[in-house]
């Protein structure tokens, strides 16, 4: 049997809350699918059940209920937990809000508790995320100028020494001058607008791997663990690549300085459904993970590693996953890095659908 929505809650069908309204008898008349998902049951099976016989001895919820109820105004309860009929138990956030429609009298609506903490760290990443490119933007406009004036200088120089072998000096403050403006380019080239289109998950870790491969063809392995069902995704293909290769390229580099044996990396996707991603809800999301058996990363640095100029390596620009970060934001997903002797995982979620992308694409 197929639920019937009304139009006046067709609304809530898309909404990343878990949101059951009840009628004036606390009845169930309506759940969306976040609730079938958070609870694991049907809103069929649910329909038309008293509260308290779907979620058992939660005197916590029917307190909620009724101070709503007397205050006539939303009511919310945190830390609950919710056990189901088939016994299955959630830490939650509810709030609970009277309404006045025909068909429903109150809105309860449910946040998991983890999922919140997730939300509010993709929060925190994004707005970092921004700080920091709007610095490494402005510091790179600051940078450029004067080191086209150095170089200029020492060109001059280098035409009006009396002795040949003096030009070395005026060679090596050309070089590094040449160096920190390909540098400061590196720093501009996330702000240019991104180019839209359908995009095979696997032909940019394709194109990853054979740069792998050809840059250190004897002293790793890379791995494919591919899902080859999963649909196109609307991306920018070739920031897509540099964002998976700048992860996959730090592993290698880890694994060739601390001697790695059987050094390998492992490319996996996977369809990742129902996922919450800056607070908007996607049915699909690709989930696309570098798994690399290295030495780690340093407990230290390891909250700090999406920050530019941070570095585990000596010599390392600290720009790459900087870089990463801000590719993989602009097309709505979320990374994050587990990581421990011996195992580190990258994770990206990337929505398969975007309704601003394809507006993009559409112009």
């Amino acid at each position: 049997m197929v639920q019937h929505i009304p139009q006046d809650f067709s609304g809530l069908e898309h909404l990343a809350t878990a949101v059951i309204l009840l009628d004036d008898a606390h009845c169930i008349v309506y759940a969306n699918p976040s609730a079938e998902i958070l609870f694991a049951v049907s809103a069929n099976q649910i329909a038309h059940n008293h509260i308290s016989n779907v979620f058992l001895n939660c005197d916590a919820l029917q307190i909620a209920i009724e101070n709503a109820l007397k205050n006539h105004s939303p009511y919310r309860e945190h830390e609950l937990i919710i056990t189901t009929m088939r016994h299955h138990s959630q830490a939650v956030t509810c709030t609970v809000t009277p309404l006045e429609m025909p068909d429903a009298a109150l809105m309860l609506e449910f946040q998991q508790m983890d999922q919140q903490l997730r939300i509010a760290r993709e929060e925190r990443m994004l707005i970092q995320q921004q700080a920091n490119s709007e610095l490494l933007r402005n510091l790179a406009h600051e940078i450029r100028n004067p080191l086209g004036g150095l170089r200029g200088a020492a060109q001059l120089l280098e035409h009006e020494l009396p002795q040949p072998n003096l030009r070395e000096y005026t060679q090596v403050i050309i070089k590094e001058a040449d160096r920190l403006h390909s540098l400061m380019d590196r720093l501009l080239v996330p702000h240019r607008v991104p180019k839209y289109e359908p995009t095979n998950i696997h032909e940019v870790l394709e194109r990853v791997r054979s740069l792998l491969l050809a840059e250190s063809p004897h002293n790793i392995k890379v791995i494919r663990d591919y899902d080859t069902s999963l649909p196109e995704l609307i991306g920018d293909r070739e920031k897509l690549i540099q964002a998976v290769l700048n992860i996959a390229r730090n592993a290698v580099q880890a694994m060739q300085a601390y001697h790695t044996p059987d050094a390998e990396i492992i490319l996996r996707t996977r369809a990742e459904r129902q996922v919450t991603l800056a607070k908007k809800r996607y049915r699909v999301a690709i989930k696309l993970q570098i798994i690399d058996n290295g030495p780690g990363i340093p407990p230290d640095i390891h909250d700090k590693i999406f920050y530019p100029l941070v570095s585990g390596r000596e010599g390392g620009s600290g720009l790459g996953l900087a870089l990463a970060q801000t590719f993989v934001t602009q097309h709505h997903g979320m990374i994050e890095c587990e990581s421990q002797p011996g195992r580190t995982c990258f994770t990206i979620l990337l929505p398969v659908e975007s309704s601003v992308m394809r507006h993009v694409i559409t112009q």
